[in-house]
């Protein structure tokens, strides 16, 4: 009876696999036409959550539909959610800017463009999507937000910028809020000395190694500037402002923690199905995981990355 059950069941998740389609739209024009992937799960979740994912690559490169966001939409529509993955503007695909900003003041002010013009795309697609939400079978106050580096920077800026009034997020629907926050490596770009949210972020869980030199865990930027928060800073004001929030930290990680969402599906999905059920939750955890080894690439920083002159 048991062998029979198995089968069964396998039979199941062969045939939900099967199932799985992908279906793009552009959703706006900007100096070209961006685009995003809607991924629809072969047994939609009752509730229809839907999750928006956007890859990562330090603003220089990456696509919708690379590798990992591939695993993560696999993983995601097997469990449910119709998973959207969207194109945003890479700041710093042109590596001209880069040299011609090579000073740090200079350098803030680009990766501040970057990160703005991210949050502007990523808002777009967030309005396309509320005005499609019929079509896409999708109830829009469901929507969790998810990324990997750049890409969880956008996210978790966003939110910031959407809980302040920013202009950055202007084009999102008045009134809309995600169910949840789930960045990989992110952080807020602060645009006044202080970080602070104006009114309640939505339930965030924040992921990161405390080693990351590529998306700094505290802080990147020269003081009395706007400057990069990583998840560390991010924790502490909402700490400070009883904002309940989680944060896993990885002790001697680097950033090889921006690619940890296919090894953390279990975890991912009880913190979206506490925040979707309403519960408030704090939790402040260290965590290893032997599949997180450390990369050439991951153990780089910033410098490195963007060949940037030392003097």
């Amino acid at each position: 009876m048991k062998r029979l059950l198995s089968v069964i069941l396998c039979l199941i998740c062969a045939v939900a696999a099967m199932g799985q389609t992908k279906e793009t739209y552009p959703f706006v024009e900007r100096d070209s036409t961006l685009f995003l992937d809607v991924h629809r799960p072969a047994l939609p979740r009752a509730d229809k959550a839907a999750v928006v994912s956007v890859f990562g690559g330090g603003f220089v490169v990456g696509t919708r539909d690379d590798k990992l966001m591939q695993k993560t939409a696999e993983l995601l529509t097997e469990r449910g959610f119709t998973v959207i993955c969207i194109d945003y503007r890479l700041g710093l695909k042109d590596k001209a800017k880069v040299k011609e900003n090579s000073g740090l003041l200079k350098l803030d002010k680009l990766f501040q463009y970057c990160i703005d013009i991210a949050v502007e795309d990523c808002s777009a697609a967030i309005a396309w999507i509320c005005d499609h939400q019929a079509d896409l079978d999708i109830d829009t106050s469901k929507i969790v937000l998810t990324g990997c580096s750049a890409g969880a920077i956008t996210v978790l800026d966003m939110d910031y910028c959407r809980a302040n009034g920013l202009a950055q997020a202007s084009a999102l629907p008045k009134g809309w809020k995600p169910a949840a926050v789930i960045p990989y490596a992110g952080g807020v770009m602060c645009r006044k000395c202080e970080l602070k949210y104006n009114t309640p972020p939505a339930p965030t869980m924040l992921m990161h190694g405390t080693e990351d030199k590529i998306v700094a865990y505290k802080s990147f930027g020269l003081p009395f500037h706007p400057k990069l928060h990583g998840s560390n800073n991010v924790a502490k004001a909402m700490k400070k402002q009883g904002i309940p929030h989680w944060i896993v930290r990885f002790k001697g990680i680097g950033h090889e923690v921006a690619s940890w969402l296919p090894g953390s599906v279990d975890l991912f999905c009880g913190f979206v199905e506490q925040a979707l059920s309403g519960r408030v939750t704090n939790l402040d955890a260290t965590m290893t995981d032997s599949k997180l080894q450390p990369t050439e690439w991951t153990k780089m920083g910033l410098k490195d990355i963007y060949k940037i002159p030392s003097n």
